[in-house]
């Protein structure tokens, strides 16, 4: 099954469920996804049982539900779909990185799998998205990481691999402060309320919480 032939509903569950989990976060329980797509717990549970019919997620009641490789393969096709079409809107259209996250939601439902792969070797096949998310091949292979949160990070040096792409406006004061992928820092102290980082022999407060949307990777 691939992803054309389910509902953009149902693309945008699986996605969700499989998102949740790629840096480390825990599987998505209904209320949850209830949240995410501002509905009803009823109305999630329908599409869940759907979703369990056709074969793409392993649904245990009170627990949260699990995708098949099936699931997961159309999850990580949306994933590809939305990460290409951010990283083109940006590389060729001009767009800031904190302007493309809904026009990509919407766009990535309409793109066939030619124009995106069009699109993945027009831009030369980059390997991940303008907030470093790593973008998933053709045939669903996908980087994985262990990285270090900034609100986590002890004293040393370090390169910013990823900027969570979930509130614009967090992006764009991290912006200002030049906290941007690849971007090498040294974290220099930390507290409950901030982060202090050297860039390029520039001093930085960035606060708790716009720390916790960046991740890191020890430099070298």
């Amino acid at each position: 099954m691939r992803a054309g032939e389910v509902s953009e509903v149902s693309q945008d569950y699986l996605k969700a469920i499989w998102s949740a989990q790629e840096w480390g976060g825990d599987p998505m329980t209904a209320t949850e996804l209830a949240n995410r797509f501002g509905t009803t717990k009823a109305n999630v549970t329908e599409v869940l049982k759907r979703l369990d019919e056709l074969g793409l997620i392993t649904r245990v009641p009170y627990r949260p539900p699990v995708l098949t490789e099936e699931g997961k393969a159309i999850a990580l096709s949306m994933v590809r779909r939305h990460r290409l079409i951010e990283t083109f809107l940006v590389k060729s259209l001009g767009y800031g990185w904190d302007e493309v996250h809904d026009e990509a939601e919407i766009l990535e439902h309409a793109a066939s799998d030619r124009l995106i792969d069009r699109i993945d070797a027009f831009l030369g096949h980059p390997t991940s998205d303008p907030h470093g998310d790593p973008i998933p091949g053709a045939d669903g292979a996908v980087d994985s990481h262990t990285p270090t949160l900034l609100a986590e990070a002890a004293a040393g040096s370090y390169a910013v691999l990823r900027v969570s792409d979930a509130d614009p406006q967090i992006l764009g004061k991290l912006a200002e402060a030049g906290v941007l992928p690849d971007v090498a820092l040294d974290v220099v102290d930390r507290t409950d309320d901030a982060v202090t980082v050297d860039i390029g022999g520039k001093r930085e407060t960035i606060a708790a919480a716009l720390a916790v949307a960046v991740y890191l990777r020890t430099a070298g």
